[in-house]
């Protein structure tokens, strides 16, 4: 791995910590920025380097630091929010695998993009929430209050993060390259 690459990777890393503290505080599962950053890991950087970025960015957090919305160390683990955070790791990698299969980039490749990296945070984030809460908490709750609380409260805010990731991303792509930024995802046709 190049230095450029390692910064760009740290770069998202920190870019998603800073996203978990831009929250609208909602029952269970608070909606934060952190899916925008990344989305736009995934999108910028590719499939393996948006994957590392989100990888470092969990692991920073189970090491201690506080970059999680409640926090960070090796507990949380027990959060019924912790299978979000594996989730956005799974989405870097989806999102960047997806854009890196177009031939051309736009507006509806990088939301479709997106939806598919999301669908990989709430696979693993809603069940996760059901059984942490059950099972770590206590809580008694079925899985038609997990799916509401993890699923349906949160889409809508996430379905026009996808929207503003797939809008911006182009202007985002210009000024990265006016500025020397190769990755593989930066080479492509933009549209």
């Amino acid at each position: 791995m190049t230095v450029r690459n390692m910064i760009l990777v740290s770069l998202f890393a920190a870019l998603t910590a800073i996203g978990a503290f831009i929250s609208i505080p909602i029952p269970y599962v608070p909606f934060t920025l952190q899916f925008l950053f990344c989305a736009f890991a995934g999108i910028l950087l590719g499939s393996k380097l948006g994957f590392l970025s989100q990888l470092l960015y969990v692991l920073i957090g189970l090491a201690g630091a506080p970059v999680f919305t409640k926090g960070g160390g090796i507990g949380y683990v027990f959060q019924p929010t912790f299978g979000y955070l594996l989730g956005f790791i799974a989405a870097g990698f989806l999102i960047g695998k997806v854009i890196e299969m177009q031939k051309k980039i736009n507006f509806i490749t990088v939301f479709i993009a997106s939806l598919i990296g999301l669908g990989g945070v709430y696979i693993l984030g809603v069940p996760y929430l059901y059984y942490a809460l059950k099972y770590f908490v206590g809580t008694p709750i079925s899985w038609a209050t997990a799916i509401k609380a993890g699923f349906i409260v949160c889409v809508g805010g996430d379905l026009v993060t996808c929207g503003i990731v797939a809008f911006i991303s182009p202007a985002i792509l210009k000024g990265l390259k006016a500025a020397g930024v190769k990755t593989y995802n930066l080479s492509k046709n933009w549209e």
